[in-house]
């Protein structure tokens, strides 16, 4: 078993980490124990974990969890990309979030994680041609968790979305690889235009609580968005903007805002 186990901790050392904080938060704290079993422990994967969660919240009296369940593995079973990103999306959280200290919270108790994943699920289906299906996938996680994506949109991998409250990503939106955004985040468009309308986010990029970037703006990578903004133009790469309607206040601070998550306007040390 032990051997077993050493091999698995190879081939997968986010899972086996999780599994081991799982295992010792049973012991700590023994009335979740049912909760953990169930939401982590019993499952042989990561993706089969996820996919018990993403059926478990998003189940209700139109859909049961079953159906959910069967998607949610058909999922992950045809495209490894989704627990790639998965993975991806957990160690920025861990990394990035300093209230976050094990590799389990994310998947058991934050909405912003757990919504993240149900959105790759329902960007899955769009691209099947599953469309009334993604949707159904996209009304339920804004219903649970706060957080309406639309399937269409376009999202890279290790992506952190911080208390995820009121978070809106549009049809035509892009994000990039290592984005960091805050609650009340809206990507969005700027009237009734049906064409490409929403922004276009570079990697790395950091957007404060409560900012709106609107329009088919471009972003680019490794910029800040101070909270509160209102951006209506593009963003240089590399800069900070700031206000209403935003405007460059200065350079972005450091190299990986979104991995330092300094929100201050005199920028970030970068040297540790």
């Amino acid at each position: 078993m032990a051997e077993t186990r050493a091999k698995v901790a190879t081939v997968d050392p986010v899972w086996t980490r999780i599994c081991d904080e799982a295992e010792a938060a049973v012991r700590d704290e023994p009335l979740l124990g049912a909760l953990i079993h169930a939401g982590l422990l019993h499952h042989p994967t990561m993706e089969r974990a996820l996919a018990y969660r993403f059926s478990l919240k998003l189940a209700s009296g139109e859909m049961s969890e079953q159906i959910l369940r069967e998607i949610a593995d058909e999922a992950y079973g045809s495209d490894p990309r989704l627990g790639q990103a998965a993975r991806a999306d957990l160690v920025a959280v861990v990394d990035r979030d300093p209230a976050c200290h094990r590799f389990l919270q994310p998947i058991l108790f934050f909405k912003g994680y757990q919504a993240l994943q149900s959105y790759r699920i329902a960007h899955w289906l769009w691209g099947q041609g599953r469309r009334d299906m993604a949707y159904f996938v996209q009304m339920r996680t804004s219903e649970m968790f706060g957080v309406d994506i639309h399937p269409a949109a376009r999202i890279g991998k290790g992506v952190m979305i911080d208390h995820a409250h009121s978070i809106v990503i549009g049809e035509t939106a892009v994000v990039g690889d290592n984005v960091s955004m805050l609650h009340s985040v809206t990507l969005g468009g700027t009237g009734k235009e049906e064409e490409d309308r929403h922004p276009k986010i570079g990697d790395g990029v950091l957007i404060g609580a409560g900012a709106k970037v609107l329009g088919n703006i471009h972003v680019g990578a490794n910029s800040r968005i101070a909270a509160g903004s209102v951006v209506l133009s593009d963003v240089p790469c590399c800069k900070t903007v700031a206000g209403v309607p935003a405007k460059i206040v200065g350079e972005a601070g450091c190299d990986q805002p979104s991995v330092k998550m300094d929100h201050r306007l005199k920028g970030c040390d970068c040297e540790d």
